[in-house]
């Protein structure tokens, strides 16, 4: 192991890593595993969160936020099935916690699996509700291995070093969310900056924070209710931006904070996060009650409103798009030449994402399971899907479905996973997993 983490480094520094879910191909990598096959090691993570893993080198940060007066126990994700996924949701399915919740940054050794430090971010009962197949630890932290950046929705921002010292910390300020779902976005990094956005019902905003002293730089107000799509950095051929999904709009922006250019026309939750391969831009959401599921695929350089008119599906700055395809919660994979979407129910589709052209469209991944939040990941020739009831499914990457096997590790998993030096690092409900080829 030694020798393959010296030849394939590989950090995975935030959400989907940094290139969109896509890792370098690597022998080292595993195409099987289940509770005791090819694992490295496996921990278990108290308090409830589905916050993906991050690494850098040696290090695994991974959050949670544990209930003092111990969690709940979780609900099949067969009740979601036709509620927070078809549309119908009750006061049920909101959570509304009465007891103190700790706020917990875990840093993990990669080798061991043992716990370098933990720190406890904070500690309190949390103002606002959540939905429950959501948590009050979603969203995913950020490294640049110099510190690792925290972000938990109404608490605040937090900023550790390697060692576990905090830096510097923000707190935040409660909002409402709309229908009390709770928050999710996560923070990004570019070069010093810490970058969030905090889409909600009462004042969503874009903000800019020197991430070594936590200072705001600038902050941004947004006409939108509440979304929870993470932003993403585009380094295109023209310029850097800063592209935000909305409800209301798609927005972009510069590293300063001011709109570049903007585009109606998204479903009316704004969840997955926007990706970039070979110069275009790739955006979509897809609530499966609304008729409008839209992907757009954007090129560099646009300016104002780009909105489609009623009888256009391309513009000058619209590569192409279609109004139909859109996922609700996994974000998309461009991989090998083809545009992949994972729809939560199980079916997978395939686009040419240069043209749109339809590869294959809706097959179903398998009978077994109708419930999928994680997004997509590839490496080696392959296409994984993590399933609600952590079942991994490996499809053969092109443009031609093909099934290839199952990876069972038997507990609920909404945690999309990190790929970094050879291994896989999955997170369930109750336990970290690093999935490794073993002897």
């Amino acid at each position: 192991m030694a020798s393959a983490l010296a030849t394939h480094a590989e950090n995975w520094p935030q959400f989907r890593g940094s290139k969109g879910g896509v890792a370098s191909d690597d022998p080292a990598l595993p195409d099987a595993w289940s509770t005791t096959q090819n694992v490295a090691w496996k921990i278990d993570i108290p308090g409830r969160s589905w916050s993906s893993p991050v690494v850098w080198g040696d290090h695994v940060f991974v959050t949670t936020a544990i209930d003092t007066a111990g969690d709940k126990a979780l609900r099949p994700t067969s009740e979601y099935i036709g509620r927070s996924g078809g549309g119908t949701m009750t006061f049920q399915d909101l959570e509304n916690q009465k007891t103190p919740i700790k706020w917990v940054v875990y840093d993990v050794d990669f080798k061991t699996g043992k716990i370098r430090w933990q720190q406890d971010a904070a500690t309190a009962v949390p103002a606002q509700t959540r939905h429950q197949k959501n948590s009050y630890a979603s969203e995913t932290p950020v490294t640049d291995g110099e510190r690792v950046y925290a972000y938990f929705g109404n608490v605040g921002l937090f900023a550790y070093d390697m060692n576990g010292k905090l830096v510097w910390s923000q707190k935040a300020t409660p909002v409402k969310t709309r229908t009390g779902f709770g928050a999710a976005a996560s923070p990004i990094l570019h070069n010093d900056r810490l970058i969030l956005v905090n889409d909600n019902d009462e004042q969503s905003y874009i903000a800019a924070y020197d991430k070594r002293t936590g200072k705001e730089l600038w902050r941004t107000n947004r006409d939108e209710h509440s979304n929870w799509s993470t932003p993403f950095i585009w380094q295109n051929d023209r310029r850097t931006e800063i592209v935000t999904a909305g409800t209301d709009k798609i927005r972009s922006y510069d590293l300063d904070g001011k709109l570049l250019w903007e585009l109606k026309g998204m479903s009316i939750y704004a969840i997955p996060t926007p990706l970039a391969a070979d110069g275009l831009l790739y955006i979509t959401s897809g609530y499966p009650a609304d008729k409008v599921r839209p992907v757009y695929a954007i090129r560099p350089g646009a300016v104002g409103d780009i909105t489609l008119k009623a009888d256009q599906t391309s513009n000058d700055f619209i590569a192409w798009s279609n109004p139909t395809i859109g996922p609700y919660n996994p974000s998309a994979l461009v991989y090998q030449g083809c545009y992949y979407t994972l729809i939560d129910r199980g079916f997978l589709t395939c686009h040419d994402p240069k043209t749109g052209k339809e590869l294959y469209g809706r097959q179903r991944i398998t009978m077994d399971a109708t419930s999928f939040t994680a997004s997509l990941w590839a490496y080696n020739g392959k296409v994984f899907a993590l399933s609600e009831d952590g079942d991994t499914y490996v499809m053969a990457a092109g443009p031609e479905f093909k099934a290839l096997g199952k990876n069972s590790l038997g507990e609920m998993s909404l945690a999309t996973p990190a790929v970094a030096n050879g291994s896989l690092i999955i997170r369930t409900a109750s336990k970290l997993y690093r999935i490794g080829q073993t002897k």
